[in-house]
C-alpha cells in the first residue's frame, strides 16, 4: 500500500451512509433480491455514486461504502456455511450487562436498544459460500473506479472474533477449533480481495470492545483471549503479503460516555503483532485523542503505517480542518510523516438506515478530514 510520499493521503473506515432508495434493499440481508437485475443495477449505480463522491471530498485511499452489505457484520450471515438460524436466540442487548451499562444502565436501556438482527448458530463443518456476493462487489467496485484517479482502494472485511461472538458455536469441541474454522473459510473472502486487485481491511472492533462486554475480565484476562484470535487471524492472513493488509480496530459505541473503553496502552503491543501493513484506530474522539502520546513509548515497526482516527464517528459536531491538521501532524512527527494516513474514528453507517450521523454531516466531515490533511501537508513538507 502506498505510503505518505508527498503529502498526507486520507481515508476513512469503511461504512458510508447509504441513499434511501438502498438501504431497503441491503438492511434485510436477501441476496437474492440483490441479484434481481433492477436492484443489481440500483446498488451498481450507487456504489458508482459513492466513488465518485469519496474522490470529490478529496479522499485518496476509498472503498465501495459497503453498500452491498446489510451491516458490516451481519453480511457474514448468509456467505458462511455450516450454519442455521438460531431459533433460540432473541434480540441482544449487549450493553446493558456491560461495563459501561452497569455504570450508565438508564443511558444505554434508552439509547442502545437490543438488536433484532437474524443471528446464526454453527451446526456444522464451516465453508465460505459467498462467492456470488463478493464477485458481486468486487466488480462493482471494479466498475466504479473507470475514470476516477483515487490512489488506492480497499474493501472490508470481518474477522473470525467478530463471526465468533455474532454466530454461536454449537458443533466444535472448543471455541480454539471454532474460531480457527472461521479463520480458514474467511480465507476466502480476504484472498479474493487482494487478488482482484484491493487492499483487504480486517474489521475488528471485538479485539478491544471483549473488555468492554466482559465485566468479569480482567486486562490480563482479555489480553489472553486476544492473543488466540489475534493467532487465528494470522493463521487467516497467512501468505498475504502484509503490505496488501490493513487491520482497523474500535470500540463498539458510537454515541455514549465510553469510560470503559480498554486503553491502547493495554493492547497495542498485541495489535501490532497482526500481519497487516497499516494499523487503524479511534483517535479522534474525546476517550482517545490523547493516545497519541503512546506511540512516544511504542516502535512503530518498520514499514508500518499508522491511520489514526482524526475525524469520529461518536459527535455530530464537524471537526475544524485545523484541528484535524493538528491531530495529523502529532502522529507524523513522532512516527515520520510518510508512515501517517489520516482517516477516521469508525464507520459512519455500519448498520444500514443507521441514523447516528446525518449523511450531509458525514459529508462536511470528510471535506475537514481533506482539507485538514492538505493543511498538515504544507506544515510537514515545508521547505
Amino acid at each position: 500500500m502506498k505510503h505518505s510520499v508527498d503529502r498526507i493521503l486520507t481515508t476513512h473506515a469503511g461504512s458510508l451512509p447509504r441513499p434511501s432508495e438502498l438501504i431497503d434493499l441491503v438492511k434485510n440481508g436477501d441476496s437474492n433480491a440483490m441479484e434481481q437485475a433492477t436492484n443489481a443495477e440500483q446498488l451498481r449505480s450507487a456504489v458508482g455514486e459513492i466513488v465518485r463522491r469519496q474522490h470529490a471530498l478529496g479522499i485518496d485511499v476509498i472503498d465501495d461504502g459497503e453498500y452491498g452489505k446489510p451491516s458490516f457484520v451481519s453480511y457474514i450471515n448468509e456467505r458462511l456455511g455450516g450454519y442455521e438460524v438460531d431459533t433460540r436466540a432473541g434480540p441482544r442487548n449487549q450493553w446493558l450487562s456491560s461495563r459501561e451499562g452497569r455504570s450508565f444502565p438508564e443511558f444505554y436501556a434508552q439509547t442502545h436498544p437490543a438488536s433484532t438482527h437474524t443471528h446464526m448458530i454453527c451446526t456444522g463443518p464451516i465453508t465460505y459460500k459467498g462467492h456470488a456476493q463478493l464477485k458481486r462487489d468486487i466488480a462493482n467496485l471494479k466498475s466504479a473506479l473507470k475514470g476516477v484517479p483515487v490512489e488506492e482502494a480497499f474493501m472490508p472485511a470481518i474477522s473470525p472474533s467478530n463471526i465468533e461472538d455474532w454466530q454461536k458455536n454449537a458443533y466444535y469441541k472448543s471455541q480454539e477449533q471454532y474460531v480457527f474454522a472461521i479463520a480458514e473459510a474467511m480465507r476466502e473472502e480476504y484472498m479474493a480481495i487482494v487478488d482482484a486487485g484491493f487492499l483487504v481491511q480486517i474489521d475488528d472492533p471485538r479485539l478491544v470492545t471483549y473488555y468492554i462486554i466482559h465485566p468479569e475480565a480482567s486486562i490480563e484476562d482479555c489480553r489472553k483471549w486476544a492473543q488466540l484470535r489475534i493467532a487465528a487471524l494470522n493463521h487467516a492472513l497467512r501468505d498475504i503479503p502484509p503490505e496488501k493488509i490493513r487491520f482497523h480496530t474500535c470500540y463498539g459505541i458510537n454515541m455514549g460516555p465510553r469510560i470503559h473503553d480498554m486503553e491502547l496502552k493495554d493492547i497495542v503491543d498485541l495489535i501490532l503483532t497482526i500481519r497487516a501493513g497499516a494499523y487503524s484506530f479511534e483517535a479522534a474522539n474525546p476517550r482517545h485523542e490523547h493516545e497519541w502520546k503512546v506511540w512516544k513509548q511504542v516502535k512503530l515497526p518498520d514499514g508500518k503505517i499508522l491511520i489514526p482516527g482524526v475525524i469520529s464517528h461518536s459527535t455530530i459536531l464537524v471537526e475544524h480542518p485545523e484541528l484535524v491538521a493538528d491531530r495529523i501532524i502529532r502522529y507524523a512527527e513522532i512516527v515520520g510523516r510518510e508512515n501517517v494516513i489520516a482517516g477516521s474514528d469508525c464507520g459512519f453507517a455500519t448498520f444500514a438506515g443507521s441514523k447516528e450521523v446525518h449523511p450531509s454531516i458525514v459529508w462536511a466531515k470528510l471535506k475537514a478530514l481533506s482539507e485538514g490533511a492538505r493543511i498538515a501537508s504544507k506544515q510537514l513538507w515545508r521547505a
